[in-house]
């Protein structure tokens, strides 16, 4: 019986899955009979033309693949780690996370946020995203663009809009060598940015174990940490919020950062500490952002 990976249908969700399946394989010795990569087709890639958090948030990613796994239907589910909800599912646990990708954004349709034309119109359907570009350019307009990556760099070749922002780890894993890469000192990512996480069903052991080898420490780590953020300063997908979490040594750097809408009010906050002191140090910092932010910032983390 063959080992059954759940996905997505898009390209970057069945690009991530064949790199799972790659690794399941060269840990274990399997062949291509041994694996089986299932497409679960999700309510997040049926709807495009509504905000994620207009429609349900991160679940419409997640719901139908957890479902899959608890009925049995696969084994595994795979996903792109920051659009999966910071508290899980009962029944479902994070077993794994491939080793991460670049973390920055990739601008497509000019060379520099600077360089955006005045009153450009930036096509997102990421809160983070256009509260900072406004931070940055507040005469920048952005409007909702969702679907998969080819639909997106459509749009801005067709001029519908005058650009958008990828995450450069999806357009590496597609082979698209396209954009003008923003470095993280002027956009701090989304938590979890650029990794691939494996969830299974609480309790199987032996998958489990079979995920053990391929199991990525130093991503899986981090993204805990940078989730933990997350949890601490209860945001949905209506909060811009970014986050990145780097082991340095035999500790961890963090950068958190939480943003009004319209990007006129950033505040952001880091420290270097000790791995086993990271998940109280985040816990701290969220507080110490939200302590400092308006009453307008804080009902968008806090409601």
């Amino acid at each position: 019986m063959s080992f059954k990976i759940g996905t997505r249908g898009s390209p970057l969700a069945l690009a991530q899955a064949h790199m799972t399946a790659d690794a399941l394989k060269a840990a274990h010795g399997w062949g291509d009979a041994d694996v089986e990569i299932i497409i679960i087709h999700t309510t997040g890639d049926k709807v495009q033309d509504r905000a994620l958090a207009e429609i349900g948030g991160k679940a419409l990613w997640t719901k139908e693949l957890d479902a899959a796994l608890m009925d049995g239907r696969i084994d595994i589910g795979v996903h792109s780690m920051k659009d999966v909800e910071t508290l899980l599912k009962n029944g479902i646990c994070l077993a794994a996370m491939l080793p991460r990708a670049d973390v920055r954004e990739r601008l497509i349709g000019a060379a520099s946020i600077a360089a955006l034309p005045q009153g450009a119109r930036i096509g997102t359907s990421s809160p983070r995203r256009a509260a900072q570009l406004k931070a940055k350019r507040p005469d920048l307009v952005t409007e909702i663009l969702r679907g998969n990556v080819a639909r997106r760099l459509a749009q801005v070749e067709a001029g519908v809009i005058d650009a958008t922002l990828l995450a450069a780890a999806g357009l590496d894993r597609l082979g698209q060598d396209v954009g003008a890469l923003i470095e993280i000192d002027e956009m701090l990512p989304a938590s979890a940015q650029g990794a691939v996480g494996i969830t299974v069903r609480d309790g199987d052991e032996a998958t489990l174990a079979r995920l053990e080898p391929i199991n990525h420490l130093p991503t899986f780590q981090c993204v805990t940490i940078e989730r933990a953020f997350l949890a601490a300063l209860g945001g949905t997908c209506h909060s811009p919020v970014a986050a990145l979490a780097r082991l340095e040594g035999e500790g961890v750097t963090f950068r958190g950062q939480i943003l009004a809408e319209d990007g006129s009010e950033v505040q952001e906050g880091g420290f270097n500490a000790a791995l086993h002191e990271a998940h109280e140090r985040v816990a701290a910092l969220a507080a110490e952002l939200l302590g400092r932010s308006s009453p307008a910032v804080r009902g968008l983390f806090t409601a």
